[in-house]
């Protein structure tokens, strides 16, 4: 292959390059953007000042025998839940966080991303949160869908990240190949 046909290659490959960055570019321009908005809000969550994060709240006792039984703060935390915010909310969890150095134990229910800190020894209410920081999460994922569409499978979430994951390599390897391209011919 003589030296001006090597080059008419490489240029063609540079513009095919460019072409795909382009084009996924502006095919994937509002994802990039809710990823990259997402990304830093979840980074900065616990330097918020509470508004993305809640902080933790200390209990009076960090010995676990002191504690009452899980049951029983889980009921205090249902009963607080209603009292405090809507009675039509439903009781379903999404998870126990246990914060057994602090003496408190947060209980997350999946209606309207709220959360319910209890002291452990006491369950006096230490704090009820609305959970930004789950909501951002989940739309940094994709898996808001799934919970609005209240998906079993995560089939949104797969998806997305597939497709941004995949993204994300085309665009690293064409914008090196853009970047190291036309380097690569003035050197030859």
């Amino acid at each position: 292959m003589t030296q001006s046909n090597k080059r008419q290659q490489q240029a063609k490959v540079l513009r095919l390059f460019r072409q795909l960055h382009r084009q996924t570019g502006v095919l994937l321009f509002v994802f990039f953007a809710i990823v990259s908005i997402t990304t830093i809000l979840l980074g900065w969550k616990k330097n918020s000042g509470g508004m993305i994060q809640a902080k933790s709240y200390k209990g009076t006792s960090t010995n676990l025998r002191d504690w009452l039984p899980m049951d029983s703060l889980h009921t205090i935390a249902c009963r607080v839940l209603h009292d405090s915010v809507s009675k039509d909310l439903s009781l379903e969890l999404d998870r126990i966080d246990v914060r057994h150095d602090k003496g408190m134990v947060k209980f997350i229910f999946v209606d309207d991303f709220l959360g319910v800190q209890l002291d452990g020894a006491t369950g006096e209410l230490l704090h009820i949160e609305k959970r930004w920081s789950d909501l951002i999460e989940k739309i940094h994922d994709g898996s808001i869908l799934d919970h609005y569409f209240n998906t079993s499978n995560d089939a949104f979430k797969l998806i997305y990240t597939t497709i941004m994951g995949v993204a994300l390599m085309i665009f690293t390897v064409t914008g090196f190949w853009l970047w190291y391209g036309p380097k690569r011919m003035r050197k030859q």
